[in-house]
């Protein structure tokens, strides 16, 4: 049975989260990430069914690129504000011999290129003028940090958040490193969720 103590203190948070609408919040994260991964699906699908032949083309990429240089892109796409879907990297990633080995590469790459940023945020708090424009570029980040704490980690691990802006406002802020390193280990989760849905829909 609950103590009345732990009881208050789950109510109290309940009505925190209220308050500061992180519910309403979780909700509309949660349906833009499931819309992204079914227009992905849907987009190879209807791509390789109507248009051209998807498999072809990323056989064709695993041939010509070799692994490094693609892993090499996708670590400076996660450093640097995801400028590249990592779910292209995952169709990438089924086409080669041993699909789930790189998918967990992927992922590893994912979760070290939220560390660099963490780091490149942490550096760049100590350039007054740097942080100042940094802080304004990520102000909702910030601010949903400074409310909601690893659970907004949690959210940039797994939702269409941005993980590396989530990491890079934890380190302007110098939220607790070894926090941010637990919340966003969640990494994996995204990825192995992800990676199966996608292979199922190239294979």
């Amino acid at each position: 049975m609950l103590s009345p103590g732990f009881t208050k203190r789950l109510s109290l948070l309940n009505r925190y989260y209220k308050i500061t609408r992180f519910y309403s919040f979780l909700k509309a994260t949660a349906i833009k990430g499931g819309t992204v991964i079914a227009f992905f699906v849907a987009l190879i699908i209807g791509l390789e069914y109507y248009v051209l032949d998807f498999n072809t083309i990323l056989n064709k990429v695993v041939e010509t690129y070799p692994p490094l240089l693609v892993f090499g892109l996708f670590l400076a796409s996660e450093t640097i504000m995801g400028l590249l879907p990592p779910e292209i990297f995952i169709a990438w990633a089924a086409k080669v011999t041993t699909p789930w080995l790189y998918l967990f590469y992927l992922a590893s790459l994912s979760y070290l290129g939220g560390i660099i940023a963490y780091g490149i945020g942490n550096k760049l708090s100590k350039i007054s003028l740097v942080k100042n424009y940094l802080e304004l570029k990520v102000a909702t980040h910030i601010s949903n940090l400074n409310k909601w704490g690893g659970l907004f980690v949690f959210l940039g691990a797994v939702s269409p958040v941005p993980h590396s802006l989530v990491s890079l406002a934890s380190g302007l802020i110098s939220y607790n490193f070894k926090n941010y390193l637990l919340w966003a280990l969640f990494r994996y989760v995204r990825f192995l969720v992800y990676g199966f849905l996608i292979f199922k829909a190239i294979s």
